[in-house]
């Protein structure tokens, strides 16, 4: 299990949160805005921007016993929407460095049609 017992949002490596996605033990979304998705994102990364999250209703939540991983470029982003649900009482951890420490990882990237992406 990723999520702090603290109560406090944590943070994870990408290699952490891939190695979660991969075996279907995380919902990692992306909280970036729409352009920076479309050009690269993590492969089964759900969309879900962080002004839309900011406006209202949280993200869906893990009842299917899956842990909720936040990601955004670097970091910055998916701290401040981790703080946000948590004060919602949803528990959920961001990935260190973004989706710019993902691909510098060699972590795949793709975009919104599949082929090799870009972090933008």
């Amino acid at each position: 299990m990723l999520l702090p017992q603290s109560g406090r949002p944590g943070r994870i490596t990408p290699a952490q949160a891939h190695r979660a996605v991969e075996d279907g033990s995380a919902l990692l979304a992306d909280i970036r805005e729409e352009d920076e998705f479309r050009a690269g994102h993590a492969p089964g990364a759900m969309f879900w921007p962080l002004s839309r999250l900011a406006e209202g209703p949280g993200l869906p939540g893990s009842e299917d016993g899956r842990d909720l991983v936040l990601i955004c470029r670097f970091g910055n982003r998916s701290q401040q929407a981790a703080r946000l649900l948590a004060e919602r009482g949803v528990a959920a951890v961001d990935v260190t460095g973004g989706m710019i420490a993902w691909a510098a990882q060699g972590l795949p990237v793709q975009d919104v049609h599949g082929a090799a992406g870009t972090v933008i």
